[in-house]
């Protein structure tokens, strides 16, 4: 084989194994994208129904009900209100009128999380909250 065969052999390995390299790195991104979706376009049906997504919200007041390591509480947006349930222990910060992100799936109406995360300070509340807070005050 002469050597401008090889080199031409060579390039186009090296182009078919890097494709190869970008398709498995899309695939393992797309997998593993969550969505972010408010209580309300949850209610419109804009979450997906067979996928894992995220909602954010704040804790509504009053709506904590723990029984062992289950909890089920409340997400709203103050348009709209999601029915949650979570099995675990809960972060720390994890209280009633408290911004709220939580992951999991939809249920039956009922959105089963499998992690929640807790406000810290005000930059952690969802930025749609954020707004609907901003427009109240």
């Amino acid at each position: 084989m002469k050597k401008r065969h090889r080199r031409g052999l060579f390039i186009i390995v090296s182009i078919v194994l890097l494709a190869g390299a970008c398709y498995f790195v899309i695939d393992a991104l797309n997998s593993n994208i969550s969505f972010y979706f408010s209580p309300t376009e949850v209610k419109e049906g804009k979450a997906p129904s067979n996928k894992s997504f995220r909602i954010g919200g704040m804790v509504k007041n009053g709506s904590i009900i723990r029984n062992d390591l289950e909890v089920n509480f409340i997400i709203t947006d103050f348009n709209n209100e999601i029915s949650a349930k979570y099995v675990g222990s809960l972060p720390d910060l994890f209280k009633e009128n408290s911004g709220v992100v939580a992951q999991g799936r939809i249920n039956n109406k009922i959105f089963i999380a499998t992690e929640v995360l807790a406000k810290h300070d005000e930059n952690y509340t969802p930025p749609p909250v954020q707004h609907i807070l901003k427009k109240e005050k």
